[in-house]
């Protein structure tokens, strides 16, 4: 009796294994550590740290500069309307022109033809426009009809011979230089205007001469102070799209 009881009871029993307790579980193996892929990621941090120290401390040493910003021709003059300031970095061997020293460069004269979008930088310019090498300034005193009205420091000009007697001083330059004329000549195809007399509300217009002077080549200048001597010199102002070289 006692062995059937044992057996009935031993029927209602699940067959699956019991389960381990939790003090009883395998233990996981240890991760496997990488050590050259944790330096490599100190040196990263490391590099990006130095380099954004090294933007904060060249953003330190910067300094306004003059920037052209249109063209300004042999002779021409620095304007409020032809400069910008910009920032750059520093550096000793660059003789930039800085933002404060505008109203000191504004007296000098481009010594060369200097494109937009350049920085400025002291060899630029000179206290006499066109003296350089290859370069004569010559003297002209001209009369009304002489020179083309408007002329201004840094325009390019032709200058011819005209004798008189062809009616040059009677009209404007641009027809005067163009009259007919065995003894009429072109002197200089390309001459930059250095200097302009500078306006005078009390002058009379016509009733004086007018002193312009014009960078020209050494070659030429011999022939052109002759002529301007001899009162036989008429400029004709040459458009600005034929005057580069």
């Amino acid at each position: 009796m006692k062995i059937q009881e044992r057996t009935g009871a031993g029927q209602g029993r699940s067959a699956a294994p019991a389960q381990p307790s939790v003090g009883d579980r395998l233990p996981t193996p240890p991760r496997e550590r990488k050590p050259a892929l944790a330096a490599l990621a100190v040196l990263l941090i490391l590099v990006g740290a130095l380099g954004a120290t090294m933007l904060v401390l060249q953003a330190g040493d910067r300094i306004e500069v003059v920037k052209v910003t249109a063209e300004i021709p042999a002779g021409g003059s620095v304007t409020d309307s032809n400069v910008t300031s910009v920032l750059v970095a520093e550096d000793s061997s660059i003789h930039y022109i800085e933002w404060g020293q505008l109203a000191a460069l504004k007296k000098l004269k481009a010594v060369s033809n200097i494109p937009a979008g350049v920085v400025a930088v002291g060899e630029m310019f000179g206290d006499e426009a066109g003296a350089t090498k290859g370069k004569t300034l010559v003297g002209l005193s001209l009369k009304a009809g002489q020179f083309p009205a408007g002329v201004k420091e840094g325009d390019t000009v032709a200058a011819y011979r005209v004798a008189e007697g062809s009616g040059s001083s009677s009209s404007n330059s641009n027809s005067s230089a163009s009259a007919s004329g065995g003894s009429n000549s072109l002197l200089v195809e390309k001459a930059v205007v250095a200097d302009v007399p500078q306006a005078s509300g009390d002058e009379i217009v016509g009733s004086t001469n007018q002193s312009y002077t014009l960078a020209v080549d050494n070659d030429e200048a011999p022939a052109l102070a002759q002529a301007a001597a001899n009162g036989e010199v008429v400029l004709v102002l040459v458009p600005s799209n034929n005057s580069s070289n």
